[in-house]
């Protein structure tokens, strides 16, 4: 069954979760008792990233997906925060004790600091070009995708967001190193759509980590979960040498690299996505 067949059988219900001054959005799939799978979406986009993978996994899995503050349909206050905070207030209300994350780059980031928060709440972790809390930043970049964040610094200055969307799809969604345009169609769309909601959104405040206390970038080796890294082979070469670390960082860890595709490889390349994060929950 392809995902928008899965997805006509499994319908998704939509639900509300109170946390601080904020009202998280989310979804899950109906029609499934097996074990949770709670995705989280890229500082890019909202939880309409994971359709895909929602409908893949409605028929086996209790599969979860929510919207941050500042992204989406959620509405908030602004306030000091943690996002670690808001995604336990989501298990808590939907009733699950235990779940296997997903998290795509910023999502990634939080799937981390939970699971080292809360390591008992956590099955496991599918990491998708993660961002790490701690992690160093790069000292330099080639040429073009210089040249492109330079672009980006000079649409921030002059305070152009529709500008922006364009070059943050070209960087995120093509990959730094490709021509604009890369991707087209529904996918870029849908990105335009995602991202303008969170460039567009108000502050939320100033979020807060107790992960980052140490930081997570030095207690990979305490994540003691069965874990997969998964990257596209056009994404930035730091952030795929971070997720080469963390496969040799991270005890129970594999990787694997979706050729042809950026940041944001499950919208790019659904189905081979699909496949690798199903034998990967079947491994469970």
């Amino acid at each position: 069954m392809d995902a928008s067949a899965a997805a006509k059988a499994h319908l998704l219900t939509d639900f509300r979760v109170a946390s601080g001054k904020a009202t998280l959005a989310g979804v899950e799939a109906d029609g499934a008792a097996g074990p949770a799978v709670v995705f989280l979406h890229a500082g890019v986009a909202d939880r309409r990233m994971w359709e895909a993978q929602l409908a893949a996994l409605a028929g086996s899995h209790r599969a979860v997906a929510y919207d941050r503050r500042g992204f989406g349909e959620t509405r908030y206050g602004a306030e000091i925060f943690s996002q670690v905070d808001d995604l336990l207030a989501v298990l808590d209300e939907r009733d699950i004790a235990k779940a296997a994350l997903v998290g795509c780059s910023q999502g990634g980031r939080i799937a981390i600091d939970f699971a080292l928060t809360h390591p008992d709440r956590v099955a496991a972790l599918f990491l998708v070009a993660p961002a790490v809390t701690g992690a160093p930043s790069p000292e330099d970049f080639p040429p073009p995708v210089e040249a492109l964040l330079e672009l980006m610094e000079e649409a921030e200055e002059d305070e152009d967001l529709e500008r922006l969307n364009l070059l943050e799809a070209w960087m995120w969604l093509d990959g730094p190193g490709s021509e604009e345009g890369r991707v087209g169609g529904a996918v870029r769309d849908l990105f335009l759509t995602m991202n303008a909601t969170a460039l567009y959104a108000e502050d939320p405040g100033r979020e807060t980590n107790p992960a980052a206390f140490p930081v997570a970038h030095s207690r990979l080796a305490d994540l003691q979960m069965t874990a997969q890294v998964v990257w596209g082979d056009g994404d930035f070469p730091h952030i795929q040498q971070r997720c080469v670390h963390l496969v040799q960082a991270m005890p129970q860890a594999t990787g694997s690299v979706i050729p042809g595709t950026a940041h944001l490889p499950n919208l790019e390349q659904p189905e081979a996505f699909n496949g690798l994060l199903q034998d990967f929950l079947e491994g469970l």
